[in-house]
């Protein structure tokens, strides 16, 4: 498909990456931008040269985009989305899903009403490490998955919440660390390993309590559909963003992830699957495969069927989420959920 019309719906941090990779596109323009903050949509609207727009339903109205980009923060998510969705408006959706369970069924519900394709950003899904432990599991030839253990050990200071207050609250964000970074991980444990059925964790706030009413360190274990059990942790109390780590132990190989993918084989070969590098404006700990996931999207609008990471996908990795919180805080049920 060629001559589609793009925009971009939020104009914060992460909408850097989106305007990135649709400039690349051959397929698609540019054709306008939104966002409720006059500064922030002044300043997107001159360096892009497109219109702007300080809400989605203008914009819909005065360009009729063929996808719309939705970069805003978590609260807004599944209503944006779901409206676009309504119109025969294509999606594509950061993460999470939506910030409680109730919006996320509601844009779960909406996908499959609607003619129009939707992708939530999974972008790790497409990493090159990522892909080659999918396809290493699914080939059978490493035989049964045993267990696999999991860490986010990131920084994050209160500045980086004052810059952005919506982040540290449960009405915003919907949580804090585990929605907002370690997401990620969680959804390629759950993909990798296999469907969750059951979980033990806990959800804290130990070093921005002053700071954030969310959680800012989180542990789990789970037990997975096939029978293998992980073990993870994540935390923003570490002094810099490590590399997150993953490692799946089959019945004849070792998976490691460590930035690259070290695998060792049961006989003792050891392969070793390095991870892309590229440029760009976004921030490192995005990883390196929006453009990947936006280029896919975009090449897949003519193909029959759902998009592969569509909202029923990311819902199960909102639904992992949002069980810690509710063992964490039974208290506040409401609030959490």
């Amino acid at each position: 498909m060629t001559g589609l019309k793009a925009a971009v719906i939020g104009c914060g941090d992460v909408s850097a990456v989106h305007f990135e990779a649709v400039a690349k596109l051959d397929s698609a323009r540019l054709a306008g931008v939104c966002d409720s903050d006059p500064g922030r949509l002044a300043a997107a609207a001159a360096a892009y040269g497109v219109p702007g727009f300080p809400d989605h339903h203008s914009l819909i109205e005065a360009i009729g985009p063929d996808v719309v980009h939705v970069t805003t923060p978590h609260n807004m998510h599944a209503s944006i989305a779901a409206d676009c969705l309504a119109r025969g408006v294509n999606v594509i959706v950061e993460k999470p899903l939506a910030h409680t369970l109730e919006e996320g069924r509601r844009l779960v519900e909406a996908a499959k009403a609607s003619t129009a394709k939707i992708a939530v950003c999974f972008q790790n899904r497409y990493n090159a490490t990522s892909q080659a432990m999918h396809a290493l599991l699914s080939s059978g030839e490493l035989g049964a998955v045993a267990g696999a253990s999991a860490t986010v050990l990131w920084h994050r200071d209160a500045d980086y919440y004052r810059s952005r207050p919506w982040r540290g609250t449960w009405e915003g964000g919907g949580g804090g660390l585990m929605m907002n970074q370690a997401i990620h991980t969680v959804d390629l444990l759950q993909w990798l390993v296999g469907d969750v059925v059951s979980l033990s964790g806990n959800a804290a706030t130990r070093f921005l309590g002053e700071t954030i009413e969310v959680e800012d360190t989180a542990e789990f274990v789970a037990e997975h559909a096939n029978g293998a059990r992980s073990a993870f942790y994540a935390t923003l109390a570490n002094a810099v963003n490590a590399p997150v780590t993953l490692d799946i132990v089959t019945e004849r190989a070792t998976l490691s992830l460590r930035g690259d993918l070290t695998v060792t084989y049961a006989d003792g070969r050891v392969e070793v699957v390095p991870e892309r590098v590229v440029e760009s404006g976004g921030r490192a700990y995005w990883g390196v495969s929006h453009e990947l996931l936006i280029n896919d999207f975009y090449a897949r609008l003519g193909d029959a069927g759902r998009f592969w990471i569509d909202p029923e996908e990311a819902e199960k990795s909102l639904r992992i989420v949002k069980e810690i919180y509710r063992q964490s805080y039974p208290d506040a049920a409401a609030k959490v959920s």
